[in-house]
């Protein structure tokens, strides 16, 4: 009866400190990268909303120009209103 010889497996059990220290380091920033955009988007979400209230505060304020001066071209630098000749001129 023939022995048996046992194989020795000779690969690594682990990395280096030096590579494990390199990946832990990288994964860490990718993690803190992740959580600055994530507090971005936040922050843009919330500036989104701030703007439709924004333009919805304008759409009331330009209503009442209209009702009161007919338009709502108005130089936004002087307050000058801005009167449309040509189409006062067809009505």
């Amino acid at each position: 009866m023939a022995t048996k010889e046992k194989v020795v497996d000779l690969k690594p059990t682990s990395i280096t400190d030096d590579q494990l220290k390199n990946v832990q380091t990288t994964v860490s920033n990718m993690n803190r990268s992740q959580m600055e955009i994530g507090k971005i988007e936040t922050q843009k979400h919330a500036l989104l909303h701030q703007i439709n209230g924004l333009q919805e505060e304008l759409g009331k304020i330009q209503a009442e120009l209209e009702k009161e001066y007919g338009t709502v071209d108005i130089n936004i630098q002087t307050g000058e209103i801005n009167y449309d000749v040509e189409a006062d001129k067809k009505n």
